[in-house]
């Protein structure tokens, strides 16, 4: 199946960029009165009387009035406050970057497989990635270099043409990180609250990640901003709209899982059937 985004009434995706894209949002937020600590990172949270006291690590602490969580899927910054993790499934990525030995077409391209599903895109620096879904504790999800995953790749014949502009990768294992859908019990508490992954992780299939940071980001500053302003409400508000978003996502998830019915007894599709 080919989806045009001419034809598509919410219009063309966009392929970004992604170390411009933040570059261009730093700027940003420094411009609207944002002071960076990069590269510092915050190593520990600890309530501080009405506050919060974080200690960086280039030894240098902070105090502030209200945290926001942006850490990402791996964040533990606020674990003691927010509760563990709840995973959806077992989800990993495998993934390697091709060099491009000539013009690529502009297509983001998914296939499906017995064992979990593939995608691959051109990226900026004349690069393709190449990647492997799977669950983790299947045979699929055995330790994989470069050359195997791309071996593998080339056994389909669609998948093989569409990696056809790409050489050989670079030696050395395939980095491997986790891709399962996944939610804190605990989203918000007394002056903090996550945003983005950090809060919410989508199943990569979603396509929703990019813009879930994005929104969760403005409707959680917002939401703190008004907290800060003396808004009790707007962070308990915010909590019941991740609550809607999460809820929209496993629709959707299933929905697209839905589409592959040519594996039914395959361990890794019929855990989503």
């Amino acid at each position: 199946m080919e989806l045009d985004g001419l034809r598509d009434p919410a219009g063309p995706g966009w392929r970004l960029d992604r170390r411009r894209f933040e570059a261009d949002l730093r700027v940003e937020a420094v411009a609207r009165g944002a002071r960076l600590k990069a590269p510092a990172a915050a190593l520990t949270a600890a309530r501080n009387g009405a506050g919060w006291r974080l200690d960086l690590d280039g030894g240098e602490s902070l105090t502030a009035r209200a945290l926001v969580d942006a850490g990402g899927r791996g964040s533990r910054l606020l674990r003691f406050e927010s509760g563990r993790r709840a995973a959806k499934d077992r989800l990993i990525c495998a993934w390697t970057h091709l060099p491009l030995e000539r013009e690529p077409a502009e297509i983001t391209y998914t296939e499906s497989a017995p064992g979990g599903w593939w995608y691959s895109a051109p990226l900026p620096g004349r690069r393709r990635l190449l990647a492997f879904h799977t669950d983790s504790d299947l045979a699929s999800a055995e330790a994989l270099i470069p050359e195997i995953l791309v071996e593998k790749a080339r056994l389909s014949p669609t998948l093989c043409a569409e990696i056809a502009d790409s050489g050989p990768p670079a030696p050395g294992p395939a980095r491997i990180c986790a891709a399962h859908g996944a939610r804190l019990e605990a989203p918000v508490g007394e002056g903090w609250l996550a945003v983005g992954d950090a809060a919410l992780a989508f199943d990569p299939l979603s396509s929703q990640g990019l813009f879930n940071a994005l929104y969760t980001g403005l409707t959680g500053g917002r939401a703190m901003a008004a907290w800060l302003a003396g808004d009790g409400s707007a962070v308990a508000a915010y909590a019941s709209r991740l609550d809607e978003i999460w809820a929209a996502y496993e629709h959707h998830r299933r929905f697209y899982y839905g589409q592959e019915r040519r594996w039914p007894d395959a361990p890794f599709w019929r855990r989503r059937a």
